[in-house]
């Protein structure tokens, strides 16, 4: 198969790295010669370090590259049968590209976009063909996180969605597939995660370190909430949620933070600014935390409830089937456990109690219970 990515940033040369990888021939589009270089060089240095590790060998080295070449030029991908799109998340942009990229690939060529939050149907709608494009979403970074979101615009035809599947499935990815809405799956249903968090901090109730603490001791997530944020960035973070809280209709339970607004603001970016909820400068120490156990199953259990309320509502608006929900959160962004086995695990009775007594402290929309987590509780069912 001939692969076509636009874009050579850390995404793009990552899924460039995987359809080598697989097999394909690879052509990696950018129009600043000096991003192509250094996707190269990049790619130099992880195939090296995959030899040191004992992951590969020489000549799989020397076959993964040989697979890839690097163009700056559209009109190079002529001949491509999928092309994966991983630029800028502009609409406009994207659009652009798109309307150009077409009059140049065959007619039968899958045009897919790696988005994360971009509605799929409006870039399709820039296609004479909008039939063929599809939402294909990786995460970072995508030569090591298993999923990858597959969304069908309401345009895309059945062949391009099986394919597309398919192709995925044959890179050794796990494929979800998820309703064209706001977010997808991972974007939307992980949102409490630093909602929540922020929120519970905004309270008083713990400072970043102690909330950290609790989702890592208690939830066994790897990394805490602010830790997450701080790696992704908060500008980025933050964008997303704003992108999705606006998406929604101004939807209370994706309500941003203004903890988060200032931290962006002040240019507290997280690691790549030297500085975010925690100082990543040299010879600085990392706050503690106060390690009390009691404090930390109510940090935790009130963001664990939260987000299974939003994988519940995921489901019953059929977003996603049960299984890709639970498989998109454990691939995609590494959670200890799917969110609705862990409902299963917990109890949904207990799941409802504890989000009607949130309800019913603050009365805020934010915290109204899934009707499927409700109905589920009255008739005794569990997810699984």
């Amino acid at each position: 198969m001939n692969v076509g990515i636009i874009g050579s940033g850390t995404m793009g040369s990552g899924i460039a790295q995987v359809a080598a990888t697989a097999g394909c021939q690879v052509k990696l589009y950018d129009t600043n010669q000096a991003a192509l270089d250094k996707a190269k060089a990049a790619l130099e240095k992880v195939l090296s370090r995959l030899i040191e590790k004992g992951r590969i060998d020489a000549d799989e080295k020397e076959r993964i590259q040989s697979n890839i070449s690097y163009v700056d030029s559209l009109k190079d991908l002529s001949d491509a049968d999928l092309t994966i799109e991983a630029i800028v998340e502009n609409l406009d942009i994207k659009k652009k590209v798109f309307s150009e990229l077409e009059g140049y690939v065959a007619d039968d060529c899958i045009i897919a976009s790696n988005t994360s939050s971009l509605s799929i149907a409006s870039i399709a709608a820039s296609l004479e063909k909008p039939e063929r494009c599809v939402g294909i979403h990786f995460f970072n970074p995508a030569p090591l996180m298993k999923l990858v979101e597959v969304i069908p615009a309401i345009q895309t035809s059945e062949v391009v969605l099986q394919k597309s599947i398919e192709t995925i499935s044959d890179w050794k990815k796990v494929v979800a597939v998820a309703k064209d809405t706001p977010g997808f799956i991972v974007n939307r249903v992980a949102r409490p995660f630093y909602g929540e968090a922020l929120r519970i901090y905004e309270e008083g109730i713990a400072d970043f370190a102690t909330i950290d603490w609790s989702l890592k001791t208690i939830g066994g997530f790897r990394m805490g909430p602010f830790e997450l944020m701080d790696f992704i960035g908060n500008d980025v973070n933050y964008t997303v949620t704003e992108t999705v809280f606006t998406a929604f209709y101004f939807d209370p339970r994706y309500k941003p933070a203004f903890t988060q607004k200032r931290f962006s603001e002040a240019g507290y970016l997280g690691r790549k600014s030297g500085r975010g909820y925690y100082d990543y400068s040299e010879g600085a120490t990392k706050p503690s935390p106060i390690e009390d156990k009691g404090l930390a199953e109510k940090i935790c259990n009130r963001v664990l409830v939260m987000l299974i309320n939003e994988a519940a509502d995921a489901l019953f608006l059929n977003i996603a089937s049960a299984e890709d929900i639970d498989n998109a959160m454990t691939k995609g962004v590494n959670y200890p456990k799917g969110l609705l086995a862990w409902a299963d695990e917990i109890g949904i009775d207990k799941c409802v109690t504890a989000l009607d007594r949130l309800y019913d402290e603050y009365h805020e929309d934010r915290y109204r219970c899934s009707p499927l987590l409700r109905k589920m509780n009255r008739e005794h069912k569990t997810f699984f």
